[in-house]
This record gives C-alpha cells, sequence and structure tokens, in this order.
C-alpha cells in the first residue's frame, strides 16, 4: 500500500481554507500514486482550537466542510481530523477530538481520540469527550488502526504515567497491519529527535509499519514542526517529511525501511531560528499584518529580533525605531544603523530627550524633591514604548517586542514600557541562547555586529548602566531558572543539589515570583523550551505560597 502523507498549516477556524489546503494535498498525493491520504490531527480545524469550539457555529460549519471534503473524495480514502459533537451531549463533554475516514463521497468511519491530554499546553479535557474503544477499521483486507496523537505517546516519552488505557496497545491485540497517527504535536528544543524514537519504539512493539503525520505552522504561542514520517515494523525510517514546511510524501509501506531515510540531523540553533520565523510569519500572517516595526537599541536582543523578523517578513516590511537617550551610548545608534544596513531594513531616528524632560518637568510638582530612581527610568522605557505604539497604529505594522527570558523572569523589563507590541518573539528564549544563536547566525557573514554581541549588555536608562549592576551573570542566572521555572525544583532543592549560592537563588525565586502580575499582561510569546512563560504555566498572582 502506498500512503500519502500531507502535513499542512491549518488556520484555526478557517473551514473554507484548511479544506482547500487539504483537498489540495489529497489531489497532489493522488498525482503522486497514493492509495490513501492521511492529514493531520484537527487539520479542517486548525489547532488548538480553544473556545472557539463553544461558539454556536463553529462545530456545525467544521462538520460542512468535512461534508465537502467527503464529495471530493473518490476511490482512494482521505483520513482527515476534525471536530466532532458528542453523540449523547447530555453525559459529558460535548465534542470529540476526531478523525474521519473519507471514502467515495461518504463519511465510511469516524474514529474518536481516545487520551486527552490536561498537561502543559493541553487542556483538551476541557472540550472532549474520550472514545470507550479502539478498533481497527478493514479496507482492502488491511487492518488500520487509526490513532490521534496522545494515543500513541508512551510513559517514557511523557516521562510518568497519566493514563490508565494504552491505545496503540489495544489494537495491536486486534492484529492490525498498519498505525496511522494524525497528530498536532507541538515543537520544542530537542521533541523532534526524541519523538522519532518514541514512534520507533511503538512500530517495534507493534510489528506493524507506523505512520505519523504532524501538522505543521504556527497558531498564536504554538508552533507546530512538521517532521512527519513513516517507519517500518522494525521502527526503521521508510520516508521524512520536511521540518517546518508544508511538505507531501507518498511512501511504500510494504519495503524495508533503511537508516538512509532518517530524518537529517539539524544543530540546536537552526531548530530554534527556523521555529522562530515559523511562528512569526504565521502569527503575522494569520493576524493580517504584512509589516513589522521594532525598537532597536544597538543592544543583542533587539538585533537577533530585527533578523528573525527580516527572514520571517522580508526587510523591506520590517522598520525599525532608535530612540536614543542622554545615557544612549555612541553605539546605541551606531549599531543599530549598522544592523539595519546588513539586514537591508529601514531605520529611523527619533530622540526621547525632550519628551522626557518635559515628562519630568511636568511630573515636579507631585514628586518634589524625591531623588530620581527607577520611576525616571521606566519614564524613558515608556516613551519608546509610546513612540513605537504610535507608529504601529499609524502605519499598521505588527509591533515585535524584543525582551528575552531570562529578564522577562526576574522582571528585568517595563510594563508599558519596551514590553508593548503585539508579538513577543525572543520572550522564550534565555539570554545565553540568544548568544548562541546570534553567533550562529553569523556563522557565514556579519549580519548581527560583532560589537553588538560582544559588548556587556546594558538598558542604558541611567549613566554607565550594566545588566550585571542589578542581575547575577547570564549563565549563573539562567541555570538557576532552568531548574526553577522549567524543572519546577524548589529553591531548597537547587542550593543543596545543584550547589548554587543560597542568597542568590532566593534572589531569583523572589523576582520570578514577583512578577508574574508582569507577565500576565505580556504580548504572546513563541514557545521553544519545554515550559515557557504564557499557556504552557499558568500561575496565579495574588498567592502567598514558599517553599
Amino acid at each position: 500500500m502506498k500512503v500519502g502523507i500531507a502535513q499542512i498549516n491549518a488556520v484555526v477556524g478557517d473551514f473554507p481554507g484548511n479544506a482547500k489546503r487539504i483537498l489540495a494535498a489529497y489531489r497532489e498525493c493522488l498525482e503522486k500514486g497514493a492509495d490513501l491520504v492521511v492529514v493531520p490531527e484537527m487539520a479542517l480545524v486548525g489547532y488548538p482550537p480553544q473556545d472557539l469550539i463553544f461558539k454556536s457555529e463553529f462545530v456545525p460549519k467544521c462538520l460542512q466542510a468535512l461534508d465537502y471534503l467527503a464529495d471530493e473524495t473518490g476511490d482512494v480514502p482521505l483520513v482527515v481530523g476534525y471536530v466532532d459533537n458528542c453523540p449523547d451531549a447530555s453525559v459529558g463533554k460535548p465534542f470529540r477530538n476526531a478523525a474521519a475516514f473519507l471514502h467515495q463521497g461518504v463519511v465510511q468511519h469516524k474514529i474518536w481520540k481516545t487520551l486527552l491530554p490536561a498537561y502543559d499546553v493541553f487542556d483538551e479535557r476541557r472540550y472532549f469527550e474520550p472514545s470507550e474503544s479502539c478498533e481497527p477499521i478493514v479496507w482492502q483486507g488491511v487492518r488500520i488502526g487509526i490513532t490521534i496523537c496522545e494515543d500513541i505517546w508512551t510513559e517514557d516519552f511523557l516521562h510518568r504515567p497519566l493514563y490508565n488505557r494504552d491505545p496503540a496497545q489495544e489494537l495491536v491485540a486486534q492484529d492490525v497491519d498498519l498505525i496511522l497517527n494524525l497528530s498536532a504535536s507541538p515543537f520544542s528544543l530537542g521533541k523532534p529527535t526524541r519523538r522519532l524514537e518514541m514512534l520507533a519504539d511503538v512500530a517495534m512493539a507493534a510489528g506493524a509499519p507506523l505512520v505519523y503525520c504532524n501538522c505543521v505552522g504556527g497558531n498564536d504561542q504554538l508552533i507546530f514542526d512538521g517532521n512527519s514520517l513513516a517507519l517500518d515494523a522494525m521502527g526503521r525510517p521508510l520516508a521524512s517529511l520536511m521540518a517546518f514546511e508544508e511538505d507531501c510524501v507518498v511512501v511504500d509501506i510494504d519495503h524495508e525501511g533503511s537508516d538512509a531515510h532518517a530524518p537529517a540531523a539539524t544543530c540546536p540553533e537552526e531548530e530554534c531560528y527556523r521555529s522562530l520565523v515559523l511562528g512569526l510569519r504565521d502569527y503575522a500572517h494569520k493576524c493580517g499584518f504584512t509589516t513589522a516595526c521594532l525598537g532597536l537599541s544597538g543592544g543583542i536582543d533587539s538585533a537577533l529580533t530585527a533578523a528573525l523578523a527580516c527572514d520571517a517578513l522580508g526587510a523591506k516590511n520590517v522598520y525599525g525605531l532608535t530612540m536614543p537617550s542622554e545615557f544612549s551610548s555612541g553605539g546605541s545608534v551606531d549599531h543599530s544603523v549598522e544592523l539595519a544596513k546588513n539586514l537591508g531594513m529601514r531605520c529611523d531616528t527619533v530622540p526621547i530627550g525632550d519628551t522626557f524632560g518635559e515628562v519630568k518637568a511636568a511630573m515636579k510638582p507631585i514628586f518634589g524633591d524625591l531623588p530620581e530612581d527607577v520611576t525616571e527610568e521606566n519614564m524613558q522605557a515608556r516613551i519608546r514604548g509610546v513612540f513605537l505604539m504610535s507608529l504601529s497604529n499609524k502605519s499598521g505594522h505588527l509591533l515585535l517586542t524584543t525582551g528575552n527570558k531570562s529578564e522577562l523572569a526576574v522582571g528585568y523589563c517595563t510594563i508599558y514600557g519596551d514590553m508593548c507590541g503585539g508579538l513577543a518573539v525572543i520572550s522564550d528564549l534565555p539570554k545565553m541562547q540568544v548568544y548562541a544563536l546570534s553567533r550562529w547566525m553569523n556563522r557565514d557573514q556579519e549580519i548581527i555586529p560583532w560589537d553588538t554581541i560582544e559588548k556587556p549588555p546594558s538598558a542604558e536608562l541611567r549613566p554607565d548602566q550594566k545588566d550585571q549592576d542589578t542581575l547575577p551573570p547570564y549563565e549563573i542566572l539562567d541555570a538557576i531558572l532552568e531548574l526553577y521555572v522549567e524543572k519546577h525544583l524548589s529553591g531548597t532543592e537547587i542550593i543543596e543539589d545543584h550547589g548554587f549560592d543560597e542568597t542568590l537563588v532566593r534572589w531569583v525565586q523572589r523576582r520570578v515570583d514577583l512578577n508574574e502580575w508582569k507577565r500576565c499582561q505580556a504580548a504572546p510569546g513563541l514557545r521553544v523550551t519545554s515550559k515557557a512563560f504564557g499557556m504552557g504555566r499558568r500561575m496565579p498572582v495574588a498567592q502567598r505560597f514558599s517553599d
């Protein structure tokens, strides 16, 4: 049997557009000789639809689009992910995460998802009722086990047992000849390699070929990497699809696999770069933006964000604003202009000194003789925020924020200042990864000025200011943050088991906890690590827990 694997980039809620994408991919696979075609989980819907599902016309319009797709299928079946109503809406959740087997103009079979994740970025139990049973379908004498994403995730991959059922094994016990998996598996650094290892284990345990079709593209904070594949019964690759791009491949599952078909290895920096470019491009375009703007400070964070934006949207569609004050170094403007020249983007200079003076003068009667402090530092950041939001409003640009994960974690950023914007491009990149990715982008030629990469980072909001005046060295800060934010370790465990200074750990811990209110108001950020701020980490602001 030749199976067509079509990883498509769906837009949430765009049923007509998604149906057209699916149909185009289906026909492309037919031309390549496919006997059966599979597309990703919720390909007709876009993942995740979240509470759009509760809108009264959402599921009916999805089912209309499904009927349209069914009408367009002929002798070659199409297996497509969608959302269906629960047969008995009076019991349990009202909807099903579903897959339909479309053949000769009708929906021949419907398959429900069994395991509904409710951890990290997932909340499927909020909407869906699980399948009560797992049974293969038979087509042309082949017993096909159709699974949806989590249904084949193993305990090793999840790090702990989460479910009391194993749909893949239930199907294996019924002598399936082929396992299909429709997936919407979000990207995080290193995940494609771990996922491949897990899928190979599933294929070997089943003793049957496995076809895995993952979606690709960015939907809000989540990025989907594609990397669909087919494995033989020994877990060896038969075919692999492109990463971070739409792709269609037809694979003969009756052949034996070979290491020669294994997915091409990429370095972490390339994975990170491609995911961020895809996430930024899709967020902009799916929200109706064709252009973007950002503040250029001459620092590494804004430089990296600008470089990613130019690659995602085209340099002619990215606009930079450098806004020097009396505290800005000579390199602040010079490095920004040099960066813009390297990238081919526009950069304008609008000094903030006069405006800063006027704001201070206006507040003088209220502040009286109180000495200047962080208040005046934040004024400068907020003035810059006003200028950037004005540029965004006037020209219709998507304003990109440029803060990194290390700063966001400890609140080293100004609410309504440098946090103003519609998308936080690198908010899930710790500072040391910002450096690593910037150096990687300069691997062939200087894109980000080397002086920008090598100079000590500074907010330049007071004389001779350096980040290290306030923060610990970034390599130490990032290590503590990984343990506290991503690994969920207590301060005591970080101190006793990992040897970090107690005073420093307690300072970081307190700063992370106290600045939850800022992160609640931050622009959505692109997720690239296993635990990003945003939809995958939900912490109360008003709380008094302390370890």
